[in-house]
């Protein structure tokens, strides 16, 4: 780990020619490198990257009209970003679409530092409430070290914004890994408009103040630099306005907070829901068909209980398991008839935490296939690799889907499912998911904490009614495709240029 000091340059930024500006981590496109040593371009896919199509679509194309900033993360993306003049990969030939891109080459230890010590083991355990404060965490020197790294991972991306953007440019700043780019990007370019946008929760104040109390300050007065602060759930930006009016001289209504001796900064809420018809259209190809056959075979006509996750912490696919687990226990009745299908992505393996998280996800599938396991019967069929035509597939065929995460954004997991199932399937749902507000009525709703209960909701799920099981799936289905990718952006988008 390196140490980071960071001074802001002396000089005012260059301004371009860019009107509409988006800087997240993950960028649109990705490399890899070939056998032979040359550069692939990946598409990526995702709300963001949809969205900014859109927009883009209108674009004259002679002009900046749109550009997205975003990080190296790999040794392919560093190459790529050095063969491209300032990091435009669309001035280096690299086929971007209508969208320019800047790859920003940070140096590898102060990503490092930034992304995995800060903003994946410290902000996403508080915004996610998974520390245990009996013991977890320790704020010393070590993460003091990190912190600075953090800064200056975010003020490469400011500087890189202030440059680009044409005067009075509208900027959206996504996620919790840029949370100090507005205050900075408003010290550089106060002619911008700019937004930040959190996918994750937000923490209450109580658990917010587990940050030493600095960072916490100085993460509110970054997100309090933006002139909109949008998040996914009512719930989570209740919960930021309640953090923010702790500061000093910060006046909160609702939706508004006066700062600076009068700005306003508006909080808004946008859910985000998925593409119907593109999903279904995927779900159509060979690929996922190819697997769907697969999943049926393994199943061989049993009823089927999935999940589709990361093996992140948050999801709670232990807990699920163990739910499962009581299931088969206390109902004999569906020993032989179900099959609980893990359909897991390795997520954040270069962290210890996640790691033995993952090994605890297999030692439990290990140990209910001992307990019930027969000879014509597996009771749980787990893979943890990355294959979305699987997972399309998996959740095409649901019977009962399971989404019981200890705290979550949105989860989309629930949406494409939902838009997906071929099946009726029936929603079990955590309360403390950012989807629960728009899909609780509809899902059968549990405490994620509460195996039993748990339990009993996929007993409830397997023996509903089929009328009841239509109308709950044509209900999740319209509130699935009520918000898609593009709308979710471009709404944004309107309200940041919207004048109040």
């Amino acid at each position: 780990m390196s140490d980071v000091t960071y001074s802001a340059p002396p000089e005012p930024a260059p301004v371009g020619t860019a009107r509409v500006l988006v800087a997240s981590n993950r960028g649109p496109v990705a490399f890899s490198q070939g056998p032979d040593g040359k550069l692939l371009l990946r598409r990526g896919a995702g709300g963001l990257v949809s969205g900014l199509g859109q927009a883009a679509a209108d674009a004259p194309p002679d002009e900046d009209v749109m550009v997205w900033v975003c990080a190296a993360l790999g040794e392919a993306d560093r190459q790529a970003a050095g063969r491209a003049p300032g990091g435009r990969l669309d001035r280096a030939g690299f086929d971007t679409g209508r969208a320019a891109v800047r790859i920003l080459d940070i140096d590898p230890a102060i990503f490092d530092q930034a992304y995995n010590a800060v903003a994946n083991r410290v902000l996403w355990f508080v915004q996610h409430l998974l520390y245990a404060p009996a013991s977890q965490p320790v704020f010393g020197a070590q993460f003091r070290r990190d912190w600075a790294a953090y800064e200056a991972y975010n003020a490469r991306f400011a500087e890189a914004l202030a440059q680009e953007a044409a005067p009075g440019a509208s900027v959206l700043v996504q996620d919790y890994h840029l949370m100090l780019v507005p205050g900075q990007l408003r010290r550089l370019r106060p002619d911008l408009r700019i937004a930040h946008f959190s996918h994750t929760p937000w923490a209450p104040p109580d658990y917010f103040r587990i940050l030493p109390d600095d960072v916490g300050r100085q993460i509110l007065h970054g997100l309090l630099g933006a002139d909109r602060v949008g998040f996914l759930t009512d719930a989570w930006a209740d919960a930021f306005e309640q953090c923010a009016q702790a500061l000093p001289g910060v006046a909160v209504r609702p939706r508004q907070l006066q700062v600076d001796g009068g700005r306003s900064v508006r909080v808004g809420v946008h859910s985000l829901g998925v593409d119907v018809g593109e999903l279904r259209d995927r779900a159509r190809q060979a690929d996922v068909a190819g697997r769907a056959a697969e999943l049926a075979a393994l199943a061989r006509g049993r009823r089927l209980i999935v999940r589709v996750d990361r093996t992140e912490l948050s999801k709670n696919i232990v807990r699920g398991l163990l739910a499962y687990r009581e299931l088969l226990r206390t109902r004999p009745q569906w020993r032989g008839q179900v099959m609980h299908l893990v359909c897991a992505y390795p997520s954040r393996h270069n962290l210890p935490e996640y790691r033995e998280y993952t090994e605890a996800v297999r030692r439990l599938a290990v140990e209910i296939d001992d307990e019930f396991a027969e000879d014509d019967w597996r009771p749980l069929h787990l893979e943890v690799t990355d294959d979305y035509p699987r997972s399309i597939a998996a959740l095409s065929l649901a019977e009962v889907l399971v989404v019981n995460p200890v705290r979550d954004g949105m989860n989309l997991v629930a949406k494409e499912g939902a838009a997906l199932s071929r099946r009726d399937a029936v929603l079990v749902l955590s309360r403390e998911a950012g989807a629960y507000a728009e899909m609780g009525r509809a899902a059968l709703v549990v405490n994620p904490f509460d195996v039993q209960a748990t339990a009993t909701a996929l007993h409830t799920a397997l023996v509903m009614p089929a009328a009841e099981r239509r109308r709950r799936a044509v209900e999740l289905a319209a509130v699935a495709g009520r918000l898609p990718p593009r709308t979710w952006f471009t709404d944004q988008l309107a309200a940041l240029t919207a004048r109040p």
